[in-house]
């Protein structure tokens, strides 16, 4: 099919990357939800399904038939995606009229009087493509979020709940039907701020950020166990539990610090989280350890990944409430009033006691760090140079953290 002798569908696919680039700048200026959505889905997602649907076009027009399921299906899994992420179904249907009105104008602006048969059929294919895509994206839109809301109101949900609050589990389970997996992989999840949810004003913006991200977390979690997570998890971590037949390893093929490094790579954000493998009726207890632990390594500086009670166990030890604690912490009491000194002493302690790596993380001559150290030591009678000190310095670090 021609238009000004020249084929539509082989002019359409050759002007397919810059047409799609004008799509989506109309996009962006005309529906406001587009232009609050993380720069990352717009360059990626959105506009790989716009230009996918200019090609669909190229190709109904030259072969003169409607799509194909298959030929949707791409259309189906981006709609499903835009309904977890919370975009209006009226906003996405928008979207794709103003896609299919310019894929129109760029096809009919060298037409000519002669062309009027050819203008007419590529009209209706393009109102019977229309209709398809209409279809297929409202019933991928309203399944998924069908779906999205019976788990969030259903079982799952129920489960999750009689689970953390240490409900009776055999009456749950003689009320509901539900039955608890023999154990659990308990999880608390820490996350980062993506960048696209940095200096957004509160809005549908930093809204579709903080779900896509939430929703790569759980991507990465229900492949991990191959079944639906149980998850509680809002933008900044939460409780995850995972029916699991044994422990899984902490490391190796399969282990959770892969599945750790997989959701930190997906989310785009560092990860920190504590892990527990228990029975049923142990969760309460063991995600209020996970959630302890995550809080320690907050506290103490430590870097993003996964962790035990063994990996912190001296913070934990020294968390408790006790005199002893109190007393560990008033150690560094005379540094309250020079927090320069108090800083060099916790940088010192991080680098090991290398006095070069901690100037560099100081921004400071290695003889400043000297010149500090012994200065700590005038002050508190500690010396991180004699190893009974460096020993109660750490400690009281950790309490000073801890009260």
């Amino acid at each position: 099919m021609c238009i000004g002798d020249r084929p539509v569908a082989a002019q359409l696919r050759a002007r397919a990357p810059a047409l799609t680039t004008r799509v989506v700048a109309r996009l962006l200026s005309d529906l406001p939800v587009y232009a609050e959505l993380p720069h990352e889905e717009i360059a990626g997602d959105i506009a790989d399904i716009v230009q996918h649907n200019l090609r669909l076009f190229a190709d109904v027009v030259e072969h003169r038939r409607p799509a194909t399921d298959t030929e949707l299906a791409q259309q189906r899994d981006s709609a499903a995606q835009r309904a977890e992420e919370g975009v209006p179904l009226d906003a996405i249907l928008t979207a794709y009229q103003v896609g299919i009105a310019m894929c129109w104008e760029e096809t009919a602006q060298d037409a000519g009087p002669g062309d009027l048969p050819a203008v007419l059929e590529i009209m209706d294919r393009i109102m019977v493509l229309q209709q398809q895509l209409t279809s297929a994206v409202s019933g991928a839109y309203l399944e998924a979020r069908q779906i999205l809301d019976s788990q969030e109101h259903g079982g799952r949900h129920a489960l999750m709940a009689a689970l953390l609050t240490g409900e009776d589990l055999e009456d749950f389970t003689r009320r509901t039907g539900l039955r608890p997996a023999a154990r659990y992989l308990t999880m608390t999840l820490a996350l980062g701020t993506h960048d696209d949810e940095v200096g957004q004003a509160p809005g549908p913006g930093a809204g579709v950020a903080a779900r896509r991200k939430i929703r790569r977390i759980r991507t990465a979690l229900d492949r991990f166990a191959g079944t639906p997570a149980l998850t509680a998890l809002d933008e900044t971590g939460g409780t995850v539990l995972l029916p699991v037949a044994e422990p899984p390893p902490w490391s190796g093929p399969g282990g959770l610090a892969g599945l750790i490094a997989e959701a930190t790579r997906a989310a785009g954000v560092p990860v920190t989280a504590a892990a527990e493998t228990t029975e049923p009726a142990a969760v309460p207890a063991a995600v209020a350890r996970n959630t302890e632990i995550v809080g320690l390594v907050a506290r103490t500086g430590r870097p993003s990944g996964l962790y035990r009670l063994a990996d912190v166990l001296l913070e934990y030890q020294l968390s408790r409430p006790s005199e002893a604690l109190n007393g560990l912490a008033r150690l560094l009491h005379p540094l309250e009033a020079k927090p320069e000194l108090l800083h060099t002493l916790e940088t010192y302690l991080a680098h090991g006691l290398d006095r070069r790596a901690a100037a560099a993380a100081l921004h400071v001559h290695p003889n400043t760090v000297d010149y500090r150290i012994r200065r700590i030591g005038r002050l508190t009678g500690l010396s991180p140079a004699r190893p009974m000190d460096l020993q109660h310095l750490n400690a009281a670090l950790v309490a000073r953290r801890s009260v």
